[in-house]
């Protein structure tokens, strides 16, 4: 029997099968892999995962959905539930509990929250192998956006510093019940090695990150004003008159590790 959606947890549900395959395929889970689903819904990409894997854990706020998935899994294999917000889980503390090195991490992900999730699986980074997050096609959009284009922001910095971010494939409306007003996309994370991330204070990181994008349209010199001077600007190499949509990821390190 199909559960109602709720939207108040902004729920849609995936049913349309090529894609579910799609999702399955590009996660490609092996016998072993220490999977964790967020927000499993129905179980559409949950039951497939846990044919391979065997085990998994999966992270579901809405308890009217946990009975019925675990009645669904219990010929499939291990599944098991935790009823929690998932900005509320430490993956560090959870990997250690299921004595994995590292968590491989997938879920269709509630657009209206989708990118507190996404900052909150950076901050645990160390703990998780990849991501595979199904969003809506526009944050996908902003995830992977280059300096310079028109969506490139906050979310693009600050998920380029720790990730790769691959977009991999588009999802129409169609595919889900109720069906969305806007296309999705599945997306691909894999944090960086820590020799490849930035060597500074993630704090001091983000606050300069927010401060330049706050205004797009003023200059470094203006939205960094208190923070950072026009002459400290330019001493790392990065002219104060630039617009924060034109530096790279790394220009922001250099100059939050200057503050």
């Amino acid at each position: 029997m199909n559960a109602r959606p709720k939207k108040s947890f902004g729920q849609h549900f995936l049913h349309e099968k090529r894609y579910i395959d799609r999702i399955v395929s590009s996660i490609s889970p092996k016998d072993g892999d220490t999977l964790v689903e967020i927000g499993p819904g129905e179980g559409a990409m949950t039951l497939p995962l846990l044919a391979v894997a065997k085990r998994m854990t999966a992270i579901e706020l809405d308890t009217d959905l946990i009975p019925g998935l675990q009645q669904r899994a219990a010929a499939i294999g291990d599944l098991r539930i935790v009823h929690s917000d998932v900005l509320k889980v430490d993956f560090g503390a959870l990997a250690a509990e299921l004595g994995a090195e590292r968590l491989r991490i997938a879920g269709n992900l509630p657009y209206y929250i989708s990118s507190p999730i996404l900052f909150h699986c950076v901050e645990h980074a160390a703990a998780i192998q990849d991501m595979h997050f199904m969003l809506q096609k526009e944050v996908v959009d902003r995830m992977a956006a280059e300096p310079g284009s028109k969506v490139y922001g906050r979310l693009s910095v600050m998920l380029q510093l720790a990730c790769r971010v691959t977009p991999l494939f588009t999802v129409p409306p169609g595919a889900f019940r109720p069906p969305p007003k806007v296309d999705s996309a599945v997306v691909r994370l894999v944090p960086l090695p820590v020799d490849q991330r930035p060597a500074g204070d993630p704090a001091k990181i983000h606050a300069v990150v927010k401060a330049a994008f706050a205004m797009r349209r003023k200059t470094l010199a203006n939205t960094l004003k208190g923070m950072i001077d026009e002459a400290t600007i330019r001493a790392v190499g990065i002219d104060p008159r630039a617009r924060a949509e034109t530096l790279a990821p790394t220009d922001f390190v250099k100059l939050a590790n200057v503050m």
